[in-house]
């Protein structure tokens, strides 16, 4: 929740402008709902895609304040993020609605984005692959693992996220691969190629050691993405 509508645009202008760098990767944009139609005019002839923070399930209803799927698709929408961190701990998002919405997104057309991952407390305990394993398992219940070949995973270590603190590459690898291996136990074929990227204080000067690592592959930046040369250059260094 960032931005006027000028600096949303100069945002969205300078990386269009900058990306041409970075051939190689998929960059995807998240702007809030109201800055949508924005992206869709800035970036429609251009190799970046675009996608909505948020949705709810069905396709229209009495649901005051609420953005469905289609209406996503209506401004050109390919993604849509979903059981972001912040939905889960400020929002009160269970595991069993997140999957809801992840189905949601599948039928109307929208890749999901699933993000998981684990509190400073969980992680002390010892919980980590525990807490991960069953945010990830309340989907495959409801949809199947078939489902992920047109899905993304994102794992957000919450205790990473606009603290300053970053996981090592080597800690993020390791729950990198604990996700795939969790993959591997229902489809190997979904366990080598879903895209598990990276969403804890991901910036500039860290980025190429954590792309370096095998399960990880690539980034869900946060307040790096507010800054058109910290996203550019995080940009490259996935290139």
């Amino acid at each position: 929740m960032h931005g006027s509508r000028v600096e949303a645009n100069a945002l969205l202008n300078g990386i269009r402008e900058g990306v041409q760098d970075a051939t190689s990767v998929s960059v995807i944009v998240f702007p809030s709902f109201v800055h949508l139609p924005l992206a869709e005019s800035q970036l429609a002839n251009s190799e970046i895609a675009w996608g909505g923070q948020n949705l709810y399930l069905g396709h229209s209803g009495a649901f005051t304040g609420e953005i469905s799927g289609p209406m996503l698709k209506d401004y050109g929408c390919q993604y849509v993020l979903v059981g972001h961190s912040e939905r889960r701990s400020l929002f009160h998002e269970s595991s069993a609605l997140v999957a809801k919405k992840f189905k949601a997104a599948l039928e109307s057309g929208l890749q999901p984005i699933l993000c998981v991952g684990e509190t400073q407390q969980q992680r002390t305990e010892g919980q980590t692959e525990a807490v991960i394993a069953e945010q990830l398992q309340a989907v495959l219940d409801l949809v199947g693992v078939d489902a992920f070949k047109q899905a993304v995973v994102a794992y957000e270590p919450v205790w990473a996220i606009g603290t300053g603190l970053t996981a090592t590459p080597q800690q993020a690898q390791a729950v990198h691969q604990a996700i795939r291996d969790l993959f591997r136990v229902y489809s190997l074929d979904v366990a080598d190629t879903v895209r598990i990227l990276y969403g804890g204080s991901v910036k500039a000067d860290n980025a190429a050691l954590l792309f370096a690592m095998p399960d990880i592959d690539g980034g869900l930046v946060g307040g790096a993405s507010l800054d058109v040369e910290s996203f550019l250059a995080i940009c490259k260094a996935a290139n």
